[in-house]
Protein backbone atom coordinates (compact mmCIF):
# COMPACT_ATOMS: atom_id res chain seq x y z
CA UNK A 1 0.00 0.00 0.00
CA UNK A 2 2.77 2.36 0.97
CA UNK A 3 4.96 1.30 -2.22
CA UNK A 4 1.69 2.44 -3.82
CA UNK A 5 1.33 5.53 -2.83
CA UNK A 6 4.49 6.60 -3.27
CA UNK A 7 4.24 5.91 -6.82
CA UNK A 8 0.95 7.34 -7.13
CA UNK A 9 2.54 10.55 -5.56
CA UNK A 10 5.41 11.00 -7.78
CA UNK A 11 2.46 10.50 -11.04
CA UNK A 12 0.49 12.87 -9.62
CA UNK A 13 2.87 15.78 -9.74
CA UNK A 14 3.08 15.58 -13.63
CA UNK A 15 -0.82 15.51 -13.80
CA UNK A 16 -1.31 18.39 -11.00
CA UNK A 17 0.80 20.50 -13.25
CA UNK A 18 -1.63 19.77 -16.54
CA UNK A 19 -4.07 20.46 -13.99
CA UNK A 20 -2.74 23.83 -12.81
CA UNK A 21 -2.92 24.97 -16.49
CA UNK A 22 -6.29 23.97 -16.94
CA UNK A 23 -7.34 25.49 -14.14
CA UNK A 24 -5.89 28.85 -15.06
CA UNK A 25 -7.32 28.42 -18.41
CA UNK A 26 -10.79 27.80 -17.12
CA UNK A 27 -10.54 30.81 -14.57
CA UNK A 28 -9.81 32.77 -18.01
CA UNK A 29 -12.95 31.02 -19.81
CA UNK A 30 -15.37 31.86 -16.97
CA UNK A 31 -14.89 35.32 -17.45
CA UNK A 32 -16.13 34.92 -20.78
CA UNK A 33 -19.02 32.48 -19.81
CA UNK A 34 -18.37 29.49 -21.21
CA UNK A 35 -15.41 26.29 -20.96
CA UNK A 36 -12.57 26.05 -22.26
CA UNK A 37 -12.10 23.48 -25.40
CA UNK A 38 -16.57 23.70 -25.70
CA UNK A 39 -17.94 25.10 -29.30
CA UNK A 40 -19.64 28.33 -29.34
CA UNK A 41 -23.52 27.63 -28.15
CA UNK A 42 -24.34 29.23 -31.80
CA UNK A 43 -22.38 26.58 -33.67
CA UNK A 44 -22.92 23.28 -31.67
CA UNK A 45 -25.17 20.88 -32.20
CA UNK A 46 -24.36 18.82 -29.11
CA UNK A 47 -23.04 19.11 -25.62
CA UNK A 48 -21.07 16.92 -23.12
CA UNK A 49 -22.05 16.43 -19.10
CA UNK A 50 -19.73 15.42 -16.73
CA UNK A 51 -20.72 14.36 -13.68
CA UNK A 52 -19.04 12.72 -10.43
CA UNK A 53 -19.87 11.54 -6.73
CA UNK A 54 -20.15 12.16 -3.21
CA UNK A 55 -18.06 15.22 -1.65
CA UNK A 56 -17.85 14.47 2.02
CA UNK A 57 -15.40 16.19 3.95
CA UNK A 58 -14.44 14.11 6.95
CA UNK A 59 -12.13 15.74 9.42
CA UNK A 60 -8.56 14.85 7.43
CA UNK A 61 -10.21 16.53 4.31
CA UNK A 62 -10.55 19.63 6.43
CA UNK A 63 -7.41 19.01 8.26
CA UNK A 64 -5.78 19.02 4.37
CA UNK A 65 -7.52 22.19 3.26
CA UNK A 66 -6.61 24.17 6.40
CA UNK A 67 -2.98 23.03 5.51
CA UNK A 68 -3.40 24.12 1.70
CA UNK A 69 -4.43 27.67 2.74
CA UNK A 70 -1.08 28.20 4.14
CA UNK A 71 -2.94 29.38 7.22
CA UNK A 72 -4.87 31.88 5.48
CA UNK A 73 -8.21 29.65 6.07
CA UNK A 74 -9.45 26.66 4.01
CA UNK A 75 -8.26 25.99 0.51
CA UNK A 76 -9.96 23.03 -1.60
CA UNK A 77 -8.77 23.61 -5.16
CA UNK A 78 -5.27 21.66 -5.06
CA UNK A 79 -7.42 18.81 -3.62
CA UNK A 80 -9.25 18.93 -6.68
CA UNK A 81 -6.54 19.85 -9.15
CA UNK A 82 -6.20 16.42 -10.72
CA UNK A 83 -9.47 16.34 -12.38
CA UNK A 84 -9.45 19.65 -13.43
CA UNK A 85 -9.11 18.79 -16.76
CA UNK A 86 -11.93 16.72 -17.14
CA UNK A 87 -14.45 18.88 -15.23
CA UNK A 88 -13.51 22.48 -16.91
CA UNK A 89 -13.59 21.01 -20.23
CA UNK A 90 -17.38 19.91 -20.31
CA UNK A 91 -20.29 21.99 -21.32
CA UNK A 92 -22.03 20.96 -18.07
CA UNK A 93 -20.61 19.52 -14.82
CA UNK A 94 -22.06 18.08 -11.80
CA UNK A 95 -20.95 17.62 -8.72
CA UNK A 96 -22.58 15.95 -4.83
CA UNK A 97 -22.21 17.94 -2.43
CA UNK A 98 -22.76 15.17 0.32
CA UNK A 99 -22.89 17.51 3.52
CA UNK A 100 -23.59 21.01 4.58
CA UNK A 101 -21.42 23.74 5.39
CA UNK A 102 -20.69 25.42 8.88
CA UNK A 103 -20.04 28.96 9.82
CA UNK A 104 -17.03 30.95 11.93
CA UNK A 105 -14.67 27.84 12.30
CA UNK A 106 -16.65 25.63 13.51
CA UNK A 107 -15.95 22.59 11.06
CA UNK A 108 -17.02 18.99 12.12
CA UNK A 109 -16.44 15.41 10.37
CA UNK A 110 -18.54 12.18 10.82
CA UNK A 111 -21.33 11.64 12.46
CA UNK A 112 -22.73 15.00 12.08
CA UNK A 113 -21.18 16.98 9.07
CA UNK A 114 -20.43 20.71 9.17
CA UNK A 115 -18.06 21.57 6.63
CA UNK A 116 -15.79 24.98 5.80
CA UNK A 117 -17.65 27.04 2.69
CA UNK A 118 -14.19 27.34 0.93
CA UNK A 119 -15.79 24.23 -0.38
CA UNK A 120 -17.62 26.06 -2.78
CA UNK A 121 -14.64 28.27 -4.00
CA UNK A 122 -12.74 25.01 -5.27
CA UNK A 123 -15.92 23.26 -6.62
CA UNK A 124 -15.82 26.68 -8.83
CA UNK A 125 -12.17 26.55 -9.69
CA UNK A 126 -13.17 23.52 -10.59
CA UNK A 127 -15.59 24.16 -13.13
CA UNK A 128 -18.24 22.41 -11.66
CA UNK A 129 -22.09 24.50 -12.92
CA UNK A 130 -24.21 22.68 -10.42
CA UNK A 131 -24.21 20.35 -7.57
CA UNK A 132 -26.89 17.95 -6.07
CA UNK A 133 -27.53 18.81 -2.36
CA UNK A 134 -30.07 16.38 -1.11
CA UNK A 135 -28.64 13.23 0.80
CA UNK A 136 -28.65 12.17 4.38
CA UNK A 137 -26.55 14.78 5.88
CA UNK A 138 -28.77 17.53 4.08
CA UNK A 139 -30.49 18.13 8.29
CA UNK A 140 -26.81 17.46 10.17
CA UNK A 141 -27.31 21.31 10.95
CA UNK A 142 -31.05 22.15 10.80
CA UNK A 143 -32.14 24.54 8.03
CA UNK A 144 -29.47 27.04 9.38
CA UNK A 145 -26.99 24.41 7.23
CA UNK A 146 -29.09 24.42 4.05
CA UNK A 147 -29.15 28.38 4.17
CA UNK A 148 -25.09 28.45 4.71
CA UNK A 149 -24.54 25.60 2.11
CA UNK A 150 -26.94 27.08 -0.68
CA UNK A 151 -25.57 30.77 -0.13
CA UNK A 152 -22.21 29.71 -0.10
CA UNK A 153 -23.04 27.77 -3.39
CA UNK A 154 -25.21 31.42 -5.09
CA UNK A 155 -21.88 33.17 -3.97
CA UNK A 156 -19.37 31.42 -6.29
CA UNK A 157 -21.95 30.63 -9.45
CA UNK A 158 -22.51 27.37 -8.91
CA UNK A 159 -25.85 25.80 -9.36
CA UNK A 160 -27.89 23.64 -6.88
CA UNK A 161 -30.85 21.46 -6.71
CA UNK A 162 -32.36 18.79 -3.62
CA UNK A 163 -32.43 21.27 -1.46
CA UNK A 164 -33.86 24.49 -0.69
CA UNK A 165 -34.34 27.57 1.92
CA UNK A 166 -37.59 28.59 0.72
CA UNK A 167 -40.74 26.73 -0.59
CA UNK A 168 -40.69 29.21 -3.84
CA UNK A 169 -37.34 28.07 -4.68
CA UNK A 170 -38.35 24.02 -4.25
CA UNK A 171 -40.54 24.97 -6.53
CA UNK A 172 -38.36 26.34 -8.78
CA UNK A 173 -36.74 24.23 -11.44
CA UNK A 174 -32.58 24.10 -11.53
CA UNK A 175 -32.74 24.91 -15.35
CA UNK A 176 -28.84 24.80 -17.01
CA UNK A 177 -27.45 25.93 -19.52
CA UNK A 178 -25.45 23.45 -21.43
CA UNK A 179 -24.20 24.56 -25.41
CA UNK A 180 -27.56 24.66 -27.45
CA UNK A 181 -29.55 22.93 -24.77
CA UNK A 182 -31.09 23.79 -21.37
CA UNK A 183 -30.62 20.62 -19.05
CA UNK A 184 -33.08 20.36 -15.76
CA UNK A 185 -31.38 19.36 -12.83
CA UNK A 186 -33.41 17.29 -10.54
CA UNK A 187 -32.28 15.90 -7.01
CA UNK A 188 -33.74 13.81 -3.99
CA UNK A 189 -32.55 11.50 -1.37
CA UNK A 190 -34.20 8.56 0.23
CA UNK A 191 -33.62 9.70 4.03
CA UNK A 192 -31.74 12.34 6.33
CA UNK A 193 -30.82 9.74 8.58
CA UNK A 194 -34.27 10.13 10.39
CA UNK A 195 -33.66 13.40 11.25
CA UNK A 196 -37.38 15.31 10.53
CA UNK A 197 -37.53 18.20 8.35
CA UNK A 198 -37.44 21.52 10.10
CA UNK A 199 -40.92 22.26 11.39
CA UNK A 200 -43.19 24.09 8.95
CA UNK A 201 -40.75 23.25 6.03
CA UNK A 202 -41.56 20.07 4.57
CA UNK A 203 -40.42 21.09 1.38
CA UNK A 204 -36.19 21.97 2.34
CA UNK A 205 -35.21 18.66 1.26
CA UNK A 206 -36.62 16.49 -1.67
CA UNK A 207 -37.37 12.98 -0.67
CA UNK A 208 -37.07 10.33 -2.76
CA UNK A 209 -40.51 9.25 -4.12
CA UNK A 210 -41.34 7.75 -7.62
CA UNK A 211 -44.43 9.69 -8.16
CA UNK A 212 -42.92 12.91 -7.15
CA UNK A 213 -40.06 12.87 -9.71
CA UNK A 214 -42.02 11.96 -12.88
CA UNK A 215 -43.74 15.21 -11.99
CA UNK A 216 -41.13 17.09 -11.37
CA UNK A 217 -39.23 15.78 -14.76
CA UNK A 218 -42.18 16.93 -16.56
CA UNK A 219 -42.78 20.13 -15.27
CA UNK A 220 -38.83 20.95 -16.16
CA UNK A 221 -40.02 19.92 -19.23
CA UNK A 222 -42.89 22.46 -19.90
CA UNK A 223 -40.52 24.84 -18.21
CA UNK A 224 -38.37 24.49 -21.07
CA UNK A 225 -35.46 21.68 -20.48
CA UNK A 226 -34.14 19.63 -23.38
CA UNK A 227 -32.53 17.16 -21.49
CA UNK A 228 -34.01 15.95 -17.60
CA UNK A 229 -31.29 14.95 -15.51
CA UNK A 230 -31.77 13.20 -12.43
CA UNK A 231 -29.81 12.59 -9.40
CA UNK A 232 -30.60 9.86 -6.55
CA UNK A 233 -29.37 9.34 -3.56
CA UNK A 234 -29.78 6.17 -2.90
CA UNK A 235 -28.90 2.68 -2.70
CA UNK A 236 -26.86 0.33 -0.19
CA UNK A 237 -24.15 1.40 1.44
CA UNK A 238 -20.74 -0.26 0.75
CA UNK A 239 -22.37 -3.04 -1.69
CA UNK A 240 -20.82 -2.85 -5.85
CA UNK A 241 -24.28 -4.30 -7.35
CA UNK A 242 -27.36 -2.09 -7.31
CA UNK A 243 -30.22 -3.45 -4.70
CA UNK A 244 -33.88 -4.07 -5.70
CA UNK A 245 -34.79 -0.87 -4.98
CA UNK A 246 -32.01 1.26 -7.33
CA UNK A 247 -33.50 -1.37 -9.99
CA UNK A 248 -36.48 -1.21 -10.11
CA UNK A 249 -36.91 2.53 -9.28
CA UNK A 250 -34.29 2.84 -12.47
CA UNK A 251 -37.13 0.83 -14.52
CA UNK A 252 -39.96 2.74 -13.51
CA UNK A 253 -38.35 5.90 -14.24
CA UNK A 254 -36.77 5.40 -17.36
CA UNK A 255 -40.28 3.75 -18.45
CA UNK A 256 -42.46 6.83 -17.76
CA UNK A 257 -42.82 8.60 -20.97
CA UNK A 258 -45.78 11.75 -22.12
CA UNK A 259 -46.25 11.58 -25.95
CA UNK A 260 -44.03 8.94 -25.97
CA UNK A 261 -41.20 10.77 -24.97
CA UNK A 262 -38.99 9.80 -21.96
CA UNK A 263 -39.51 12.00 -18.74
CA UNK A 264 -35.86 11.45 -17.77
CA UNK A 265 -33.38 11.71 -19.62
CA UNK A 266 -30.28 10.19 -17.35
CA UNK A 267 -30.09 9.08 -13.74
CA UNK A 268 -26.95 9.85 -11.68
CA UNK A 269 -26.67 7.92 -8.46
CA UNK A 270 -24.68 8.39 -5.43
CA UNK A 271 -24.53 7.15 -1.67
CA UNK A 272 -22.92 3.60 -1.76
CA UNK A 273 -19.19 4.68 -0.87
CA UNK A 274 -18.15 2.61 -3.59
CA UNK A 275 -18.11 2.71 -7.31
CA UNK A 276 -21.03 0.52 -9.16
CA UNK A 277 -22.68 0.13 -12.66
CA UNK A 278 -23.66 1.69 -15.69
CA UNK A 279 -26.36 0.37 -17.72
CA UNK A 280 -29.13 1.33 -20.13
CA UNK A 281 -32.38 0.52 -18.86
CA UNK A 282 -35.25 1.35 -21.39
CA UNK A 283 -32.99 3.13 -23.46
CA UNK A 284 -31.83 5.72 -20.99
CA UNK A 285 -28.53 4.96 -19.04
CA UNK A 286 -28.54 5.17 -15.13
CA UNK A 287 -25.29 5.06 -13.40
CA UNK A 288 -26.19 3.27 -9.82
CA UNK A 289 -23.39 4.64 -8.56
CA UNK A 290 -20.32 7.16 -9.07
CA UNK A 291 -18.73 5.94 -5.39
CA UNK A 292 -16.82 9.10 -3.41
CA UNK A 293 -14.85 11.91 -5.21
CA UNK A 294 -13.67 13.53 -2.00
CA UNK A 295 -13.27 11.68 1.67
CA UNK A 296 -11.11 10.38 4.11
CA UNK A 297 -10.23 6.84 5.00
CA UNK A 298 -13.54 4.56 5.94
CA UNK A 299 -14.71 1.32 7.30
CA UNK A 300 -17.25 -0.43 5.88
CA UNK A 301 -19.99 -2.02 7.69
CA UNK A 302 -17.95 -5.04 8.88
CA UNK A 303 -15.79 -1.95 10.51
CA UNK A 304 -12.30 -2.42 8.55
CA UNK A 305 -10.98 0.24 6.75
CA UNK A 306 -11.61 -0.39 2.69
CA UNK A 307 -10.11 1.45 0.14
CA UNK A 308 -13.03 1.27 -1.99
CA UNK A 309 -14.50 4.29 -0.41
CA UNK A 310 -11.94 6.43 -1.94
CA UNK A 311 -12.27 4.96 -5.54
CA UNK A 312 -14.90 6.37 -7.83
CA UNK A 313 -15.90 7.02 -11.74
CA UNK A 314 -16.56 10.15 -13.53
CA UNK A 315 -19.42 9.73 -15.86
CA UNK A 316 -19.11 11.74 -19.39
CA UNK A 317 -22.01 11.86 -21.78
CA UNK A 318 -22.22 13.57 -24.99
CA UNK A 319 -25.25 14.60 -25.88
CA UNK A 320 -26.58 15.22 -29.92
CA UNK A 321 -29.58 17.76 -30.74
CA UNK A 322 -32.36 15.77 -32.47
CA UNK A 323 -32.97 16.76 -36.17
CA UNK A 324 -36.88 17.03 -35.47
CA UNK A 325 -38.07 19.92 -32.43
CA UNK A 326 -39.21 18.51 -29.52
CA UNK A 327 -37.44 14.80 -30.04
CA UNK A 328 -35.26 13.38 -27.58
CA UNK A 329 -31.78 14.28 -27.49
CA UNK A 330 -30.04 11.26 -27.68
CA UNK A 331 -26.68 9.91 -26.10
CA UNK A 332 -23.98 10.07 -28.81
CA UNK A 333 -20.86 8.59 -26.77
CA UNK A 334 -21.10 7.14 -23.12
CA UNK A 335 -17.88 7.61 -20.67
CA UNK A 336 -16.19 6.26 -17.62
CA UNK A 337 -13.07 7.96 -16.28
CA UNK A 338 -11.78 6.11 -13.28
CA UNK A 339 -10.94 8.44 -10.29
CA UNK A 340 -8.69 7.30 -6.99
CA UNK A 341 -8.61 9.72 -3.90
CA UNK A 342 -4.93 9.64 -2.72
CA UNK A 343 -5.58 10.54 1.01
CA UNK A 344 -1.90 10.59 1.75
CA UNK A 345 -1.60 13.48 -0.92
CA UNK A 346 -4.83 14.52 -0.29
CA UNK A 347 -5.47 15.05 -4.00
CA UNK A 348 -8.12 13.26 -6.45
CA UNK A 349 -6.37 11.30 -8.89
CA UNK A 350 -7.52 10.41 -13.09
CA UNK A 351 -6.17 7.23 -12.91
CA UNK A 352 -5.95 6.70 -16.69
CA UNK A 353 -3.42 9.75 -16.27
CA UNK A 354 -1.09 8.72 -13.16
CA UNK A 355 -0.48 5.28 -15.31
CA UNK A 356 0.74 6.99 -18.20
CA UNK A 357 3.01 8.57 -15.85
CA UNK A 358 4.30 5.26 -14.24
CA UNK A 359 2.44 4.65 -11.12
CA UNK A 360 0.88 0.86 -10.27
CA UNK A 361 -2.39 1.26 -10.24
CA UNK A 362 -3.60 -0.43 -12.90
CA UNK A 363 -5.29 -3.02 -9.97
CA UNK A 364 -7.17 -0.27 -9.03
CA UNK A 365 -8.28 1.11 -12.28
CA UNK A 366 -9.43 -2.72 -13.61
CA UNK A 367 -11.52 -2.97 -10.29
CA UNK A 368 -13.10 -0.09 -10.93
CA UNK A 369 -13.96 -0.58 -14.64
CA UNK A 370 -14.91 -4.46 -13.96
CA UNK A 371 -18.13 -2.81 -11.88
CA UNK A 372 -18.94 0.01 -14.50
CA UNK A 373 -18.84 -2.60 -16.64
CA UNK A 374 -21.02 -5.25 -14.34
CA UNK A 375 -24.21 -5.29 -15.37
CA UNK A 376 -23.34 -5.30 -19.68
CA UNK A 377 -23.15 -1.64 -20.53
CA UNK A 378 -19.88 -2.14 -22.79
CA UNK A 379 -22.51 -4.09 -25.68
CA UNK A 380 -24.80 -0.49 -25.80
CA UNK A 381 -21.37 1.61 -26.38
CA UNK A 382 -19.78 2.40 -22.63
CA UNK A 383 -16.29 3.04 -23.39
CA UNK A 384 -13.90 3.64 -20.60
CA UNK A 385 -12.34 7.81 -21.32
CA UNK A 386 -8.95 9.42 -20.75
Amino acid sequence: MIARRRQVALALMAVLTAGAACLAQHQQASTRGGHPGAPAPSAARAFTLVAAGDIIPHSSIIDRARFDGGGAGYDFRPMFSGINPVVSRADLALCHMDTVYGANGNYTGRPLFKSPPEIAQGLAATGYDACSTASDHSLDDGADGIRRTLDALDGVGVRHAGSARTEAEARTVTLLRAGPAKVAHLAYTFDTNGVPLPQGEPWAVSLLNENRIIEDARAARRAGADVVVVSLHWGTEWQDAPDQQQLALAQQLTASRTGGRPDVDLILGTRAHVPQAYEKVNGTWVVYGLGDQIAGEMDNREGAQDPRGNESSIARFTFAQPARPGSRWQVTRAEFIPQLFDVDAGRAVNLNQVLKQGAEVQGVRDRIRDVVLSRGAAKDGLVMGE
